[in-house]
């Protein structure tokens, strides 16, 4: 067994086939094929179910993610540590966002930290519940992590690092349904309308729950995993849609008036990283983005 098989691994797992690891791989997939065969061979092992083009995991296979995360990111630290003894002049950091957070604060993070390290390169990674990014920086997809969440995040999973909280705000086709000189909407005020929300999971699908459990009788017009089919949903009439505040700009260029709800409900906004070590890159960036002065230990 070495790493680049266990790498192998791991591609086939996170694109779901071998026909899609290859093609990131920039394999044949008879070579990756060959690859994770004698990979199963070393470790006495089936990996996956073959059935037709489909592959799933077996219980061995199942068992082996974590420790091959483990290993992969074993080889990325000691390398990256290597590298970084001349000064911190390449790398890549590994973040997982939820999609709101994704447009604020990581934009700004991203360039504050592109100032200041402008040879590391940044990959931003798709997760859309809190519990989703917590667990992909516990597992190792990633090293770093942005989530919104209500509820305070699981302190023995990750390093948490608390970042100003994001309130609610709705969304409104600039026609209506409100005065033109509204600017504050009482949540109970939203009885009556359709509105546009996300998955089970989400801060804003939890927000128009919660409505729904009070008794007020919103009606769900849409509900969607496309976060960026939301303003052109909101222009289209469909609906309204609750969000956080990261929102506001971005969806007064697009014309979509911002209301504030009342009364006042917020996400806790938290930067997450694995415990142990982590890459000088990944600890430049916490550095960076955490602290006034660069040159400090993140907390």
């Amino acid at each position: 067994m070495d790493v680049r098989q266990l790498e192998y691994f791991l591609a086939v797992v996170d694109h779901g086939g071998f026909n899609r690891a290859a093609t990131a791989l920039y394999l044949s997939q008879p070579s990756l094929s060959q690859a994770i065969r004698a990979l199963e061979r070393d470790l006495g092992s089936d990996l996956f179910h073959r059935i037709g083009r489909r592959v799933v995991l077996t219980a061995a296979g199942t068992a082996l993610i974590e420790p091959a995360r483990a290993a992969v990111r074993g080889l990325e630290l000691a390398r990256a540590s290597v590298e970084s003894v001349h000064g911190l002049r390449t790398g890549r950091v590994e973040i997982a966002a939820m999609p709101s957070q994704a447009i604020a604060p990581l934009t700004g993070m991203i360039s504050r930290f592109h100032r200041a390290h402008p040879g590391v390169s940044v990959t931003v990674r798709a997760a859309f519940t809190s519990r989703d990014v917590t667990d992909m920086v516990r597992t190792g997809v990633t090293e770093l992590g942005l989530l919104a969440s209500p509820d305070a995040t699981p302190e023995p999973e990750v390093r948490t690092h608390p970042l100003p909280e994001q309130r609610f705000v709705l969304l409104a086709p600039p026609d209506g349904p409100f005065a033109p000189d509204t600017t504050v909407v009482d949540r109970k005020d939203l009885s009556g309308h359709r509105l546009i929300v996300g998955q089970q999971g989400t801060g804003m699908r939890r927000y128009v729950d919660d409505l729904i459990a009070e008794g007020v009788a919103v009606t769900l017009a849409v509900e969607t995993e496309h976060r960026v089919a939301i303003l052109p949903l909101v222009l289209a009439g469909a609906g309204l849609a609750v969000v956080t505040d990261a929102w506001r700009e971005l969806a007064r260029q697009a014309g979509v008036r911002v209301l504030d709800l009342e009364p006042r409900t917020s996400l806790r906004v938290t930067l997450v990283s694995r415990h142990g070590a982590t890459t000088p890159a990944a600890e430049a960036f916490l550095r960076t983005v955490l602290t006034e002065d660069p040159a400090a230990p993140p907390s």
